[in-house]
């Protein structure tokens, strides 16, 4: 079948057909580039999607992250407010502890005194 492609050719003049042997020589470069220039910008394109997909993997990762600091705050903060009413609750059972300490040295010294008197 080659034969009938370059049928055409007969009687053309060698320097007419030495172009046109330069021009096919082109357009095989030229396609050869084609398909390399093809390879390239699939590979490239592959390698954006994986980037694309790397980017929305960390995007998800990071909003994990944030809800969960968010949670962590909540928690120390609930913490502290804990925190803050146990040191206030002691501080009202240790003024109870010292009222009622003072009260029970008032009430040692009053059955001292009394025990004084009754020995009298």
């Amino acid at each position: 079948m080659s034969w009938a492609v370059e049928e055409w050719k007969e009687g053309l003049s060698p320097r007419v057909l030495q172009k046109i042997h330069e021009l096919e020589s082109q357009v095989d470069k030229l396609k050869k580039e084609r398909q390399q220039r093809q390879y390239q910008l699939e590979t490239l394109e592959a390698a954006l999607q994986k980037q694309k997909q790397k980017v929305e993997n960390e995007k998800n990762e990071s909003a994990i992250l944030k809800r969960e600091n968010q949670s962590l705050m909540e928690l120390c903060d609930n913490l502290e407010k804990a925190k803050q009413k146990i040191s206030h609750d002691l501080q009202v059972k240790e003024s109870q502890v010292s009222i009622q300490s003072g009260q029970l040295n008032s009430s040692k010294k009053d059955i001292e005194r009394l025990e004084q008197e009754l020995k009298r």
